[in-house]
């Protein structure tokens, strides 16, 4: 009879990919395949980095993140004085 166990799991270094079963008794001999999966949608930042009016936003908000130069904004005291 044959089963299966399906897992994402994430390329290390050096290509090592880990995986545990837990459900498998050492000694149990399984075969493994591996299905890449390909990126079919870009992450929001990247989609972002290809404006240089955003790249320039972004960059400045990292700087200022880094900085600690940041706005601290209380939402319920600013919900209220909107009330």
């Amino acid at each position: 009879m044959l089963s299966g166990i399906k897992q994402k799991a994430i390329v290390g270094k050096n290509g090592k990919i880990e995986l545990s079963a837990t459900e498998l008794a050492e000694g149990t001999v399984v075969e493994v395949i591996v299905l890449v999966e390909t990126p079919t949608e870009e992450d929001e930042t990247t989609y972002l980095l290809k404006s240089e009016t955003n790249k320039k936003h972004l960059l400045t908000a990292l700087e200022n993140v880094e900085k600690r130069n940041l706005i601290y904004v209380d939402l319920d005291e600013y919900e209220k004085s909107c009330l």
